[in-house]
This record gives C-alpha cells, structure tokens and sequence, in this order.
C-alpha cells in the first residue's frame, strides 16, 4: 500500500442524534466551539480504530466515554467528528495508509505533522475550534507547529488518560490545539485538576533561551528575530542562555528506549495474535520495540532520572525557550530515508519534554518560505497555566510579521 492524501480530516462526522452532549455544567466558557476528537479517545457508542483497520475490527464498539472528552462537551464544546490519527499514534508525520493523510491546509505538499493530525488539520482548516490530541513524543507539539496552531502537550499525569488507546502510558499526555491562545486557556481552564490551578506557578522569574538549538535549526533566523522584538519590548527578564547537549544527555535515545519498552508491553500480545498491517516505518519500529532487553532499560531509567534531574534542577521557576521543531514539515514526497533521518532530529528537540513529563506550549510564531513553524515554552512540572499566562504576554509585545 502506498500513501495517500485525503481531502477531509475526519473518519466519523458526528450524527447529533448518535451523541448527545452529557448534562451540562455552569461552566459554558466552550459553549458552541467545534470539538475533533483524535480517534485514540472512546466515545460511548462509537468505534475506535486507533489509525488501523484491524484494531476497529479487533475491539467492541466502547460503552463508555473518556473523562476528557465528557469535560469538554459539559463545558458547552460541540462534537464534530472522530479523526484520522497516525497508527496506534507510533508516528510524527502525519501519515496513514489505510485512511489517508489529511491534506496541510497552510502547504498542501508537506505532511501535517502526527499523530494527531486529523485533529491538527481540522482546526487548521477552519473546521473545528478545538483538535483534542495526544502527545508522547511529539503528537500535539508537531503538527501544532506545521499546521500554525497553538498546542499544548500538559504536564504528564494532570489529565486523566481514561478510556483512550494507550501507546507508552509513563509519556502518553491528552492534550490539544487551537486557533488562538484565548481558546487554548479556556480548555486548559476545564482541564487541568483543581489542585494544579491552585498550585501552579503565578509567574517565572528568568526565561532560559537554549540558544545551541536555536542555532541549529532552519528557521534560526526568524526565531532570533523573534526573540529580539520581545527583548526590545523588555519581556525576556532576566535572561540567560542554557546548553542543552541532547547527544550528549542521550535524550531522544533514552526516551525512544523506554517509549519503545512500554509500546511491546502494551500492544505485543494484540500484534501476535492479530498480525495487523502496518506501514513499513512503523513496521519497523514494533519490531525493534521487541528486541530491547532488560539491561537496556535499567541503564534507560537511570539516564532519564539524571535528565530529569538535571533539567528541573535548571528550570526551578524559570522558563525555556526552544525550537518546536528542526523546521519546516518535510515534503509529502519526501523518501523513507529522509524522513527517518527527519525524526532523529525531531525527537532530540521533543525528547526534552518527553522524558521529564514537563509542559510545554507551542507558539505559532513564525514562517519560513511560506510554511508555519514556531517556538516552544517548556517550564516546571505543573506550571501550565504560567506557560499559558507567559505566552499572553508575550504575544501583546507583538510578533515580528
């Protein structure tokens, strides 16, 4: 099978008569938005095929609804569709042979970022006001940036992941993508835990620019171009530069380890039994997910405690400014070859986040040749809504467009 582009985001448009909103709350601050609803989330009554037909055709129609999505319809969002997702979301381009790759609205020759890219595409093509996601690796951060969305991948652990298809549960985060940050806060607002909003940081006290990623990436730049608007607007207070060394720390190597243990204990028994087809890079990958060994792990665990270590020693109540992604979306006729190399790269960049369970915004800041891509603010565990509250900040500074 070869890959394909589709028109339409969606596998299921909703029938208003199938879903009925639960009974709703006080709370209506997303009343009338359009809700996409990434096809790894349940929904009482309708299939999950989690981006491969053997899983639709392997599972029961769901009796129950994810926490995430009651939440939301509670809060007044309205239903539009389940989307098209990378398979078993094991993918960060966007692409999927069975049901297509949803056409990038913004650059229709380049893929539009995974897994969660039917949802991406959705509010990117004006068709949805929210795209609910998930994020491991990149899933929310990536296809936020290609399609010129806002994104959040929450700190790990804060959302309920209840009655959705896991891919590796110790990274796997709900999360979501929206036009506009205003949005992006009001679902933050019906999301994230109560004592998270009570709790959080207010404000950080130094921003830390991670000025050797910067300078590596295609749209360096327009990202220092960036940055030095908010500096002339006095918005980057107490500023400092922070190395951080991904080779060096084996970030995306030890994040892919422990991802890809957890992926074979998870899925291995459905793939034995059932043999799916999968798209060859993902072929790969579960068979490589099955080759690592317990002492791979152990070293694995302890390098990401060191990481985590590390990194949380550094931030404290400071921010992170970094590249989203090495650049532009590659092209959809882009080989097997490049886009694997396209990965590594990709993964040294959302590893940092992936591995230490921190919360990290993505702003759509910039373009380059015409294509969206962005920047990223990562701060402490729990410090989502100061990420938020930053971000609001400096936008009022203004971009450089």
């Amino acid at each position: 099978m070869k890959h394909f582009i589709v028109k339409s985001p969606f596998l299921i448009v909703n029938d208003q008569d199938r879903i009925k909103p639960p009974l709703s709350t006080q709370d209506q601050s997303l009343g009338g938005l359009r809700l996409a609803v990434k096809d790894l989330f349940h929904i009482a009554g309708l299939p999950t095929s989690a981006g491969n037909p053997t899983w639709l055709a392997s599972h029961d129609i769901p009796t129950q609804t994810s926490s995430s999505v009651t939440a939301l319809l509670a809060a007044g969002a309205e239903f539009c569709g389940k989307t098209i997702t990378d398979e078993l979301a094991y993918s960060l381009n966007g692409q999927n042979i069975h049901y297509g790759t949803p056409e990038n609205p913004i650059t229709s020759d380049r893929l539009p970022g995974g897994s969660s890219s039917g949802s991406a595409v959705a509010v990117a093509s004006g068709l949805a006001d929210i795209g609910l996601g998930t994020d491991t690796g990149g899933s929310i951060r990536v296809p936020s940036s290609y399609n010129g969305l806002f994104g959040l991948r929450p700190t790990h652990g804060v959302i309920d992941s209840d009655n959705m298809v896991a891919l590796a549960p110790s990274f796997d985060t709900v999360g979501w993508m929206t036009k506009d940050l205003e949005t992006l806060e009001n679902v933050a607002k019906v999301l994230l835990n109560k004592e998270l909003s009570e709790n959080t940081l207010s404000s950080f006290k130094q921003v830390l620019i991670c000025d050797n990623l910067v300078e590596q990436v295609a749209h360096s730049h327009e990202l220092q171009k960036q940055l030095d608007v908010w500096r002339h607007k006095g918005f980057l207070t107490n500023e400092a530069s922070l190395i951080i060394d991904t080779q060096a720390w084996k970030a995306s190597e030890t994040f892919r380890t422990l991802q890809g243990a957890e992926i074979w204990h998870e899925h291995s028994k459905w793939i034995e039994e059932e043999k799916p087809e999968f798209a060859p890079d993902i072929q790969l990958r579960f068979e490589w997910c099955a080759t690592i060994s317990a002492d791979e792990i152990t070293e694995a665990k302890q390098q990401r405690k060191k990481f985590t270590d590390w990194i949380q020693g550094e931030l404290k109540d400071s921010v992170l400014v970094i590249p989203t992604t090495p650049g532009l979306s590659p092209l959809f006729t882009a080989s097997a070859d490049d886009l694997a190399t396209y990965r590594n790269q990709l993964m040294d960049m959302t590893a940092i986040a992936g591995l230490t369970g921190l919360p990290q915004l993505h702003l759509p800041v910039c373009e380059l040749d015409g294509a969206p891509c962005g920047l990223s603010l990562i701060g402490s565990k729990g410090s989502d809504l100061a990420l938020i509250a930053f971000a609001k900040t400096l936008l009022g500074a203004g971009t450089n467009e």
